[in-house]
Formats: C-alpha cells, structure tokens, sequence
C-alpha cells in the first residue's frame, strides 16, 4: 500500500479553519515580498468567541501533525487573533476589523493561492470554451476532406479493375488491324504464283503448235 503523504503546513490550517465555520478563507503566498513567513492565511468570524475557537483549533491541529506554533495575540479582546505556524501567520479576524485593516491590499503583490480567484476560473473557462469549440469544427472539418478523398481513392480502385478491362480489349483491336495485312501479302502471292501458271500454259501451247 502507498504511504499517505504528511499533510502539509497550509491545509492542515485551512482544514482547521474550515472545522469552526471561518468565513472568507484566503491564503496568499508571500515569499517573494517578505522574509517574515512564506504565506498569509487570513479568516473571518462572527463573534469574539469564535475568533478564539478558530485560533485554538488551528493551534491544536497544528501541534498534531508536527509543527510548530511561536506564538499567538490577541485572544483577551478576541477581535483579531494573530496565531504565528512559522512559514504561515494566520489573522482571525471580525468582518468589521478586516475591512478597516484591509490586509488583503498589503498582499497585493503575492500570489493568492487558496481559494483560486473566481476571475481567474471565469477567464480560464471561457477561454477554455471557444477552444473547445473550435477543435471539433477543425476536426470535422478536417474529416469530411479525408472520407471524399477516401472516396475517389475508392472510386479509383474500383474503376482500376475496368482500365484493365479496357486495356485487355485494345491490344485484342491490334491483332485485328495486324491481321488483315497478313491476309493481303497472302492473296497477292496466289496472284504471282497464278501468273506464273498461265505463262507455262501459254509456252506448252505454242511448243504443241510448233
């Protein structure tokens, strides 16, 4: 049996915001904008008490599989709670402490990894459409030459046979046409081979009368 891989740092954060109902869950990659951590996980809850139970899941489910947690602030007021996994910070915060924050707009430049953006998925669907499209009218574009080719190809087979046909009748012609001058070179020499007769006829007669 394969061995199931180790769950990496990332879902198992997601997994355990998703287990107290986070809203608007979103990781972006930060790797290439600063050195503080690799990426940013930042969720939403309706209440201080949520906002605690999110952190301290996420701070249990961490430890379970093996990493690490540096720390954690903010759960006395429970408006915005900090959990520190090393390469993930994650901010749990309430709707109205996100919005004025804004912390997705100091991100801007990373890469959103979770969820994929839905303008993304839109654009790549619909530039998937048209390419969908447009393959099965090339190719059945493309067949329809194929089967009338393949058709004269057969229409050509088929009429081989008859060529042959045709060929066999010519040459049949020209033994016609070469018989009738053997048949000519054959009467003319009756003809010489009578003459001769005549002439032998004639001398007998005048060698009789003489």
């Amino acid at each position: 049996m394969a061995k199931k891989t180790k769950p990496t740092l990332i879902e198992i954060i997601i997994d355990a915001l998703e287990d107290i109902k986070a809203k608007d869950i979103k990781v972006v990659n930060v790797a290439n904008i600063t050195s503080v951590s690799d990426h940013v996980a930042i969720a939403s809850a309706d209440s201080n008490r949520q906002t605690r139970a999110l952190a301290g899941n996420v701070i249990n489910k961490v430890r379970e599989a093996g990493y690490t947690i540096y720390g954690s602030e903010g759960e006395e007021s429970g408006e915005w709670v900090l959990v520190d996994c090393g390469d993930v910070v994650v901010h749990i915060m309430q709707p109205a402490i996100r919005d004025y924050y804004k912390l997705e707009e100091l991100w801007l430049d990373g890469t959103l990894e979770f969820p994929k953006p839905k303008r993304e998925v839109r654009e790549a669907a619909e530039a998937a459409k048209p390419a969908a499209d447009a393959k099965p009218k090339k190719v059945a574009g493309k067949k329809k030459p194929v089967a009338k080719k393949a058709a004269v190809k057969k229409g050509a087979a088929g009429t081989g046979t008859t060529k042959k046909v045709a060929a066999k009748k010519v040459p049949a012609k020209a033994v016609v046409k070469t018989k009738a001058p053997v048949t000519k070179p054959v009467a003319k020499k009756a003809v010489a081979k009578k003459v001769p007769a005549k002439i032998t006829v004639a001398k007998v007669a005048k060698k009789k009368s003489a």
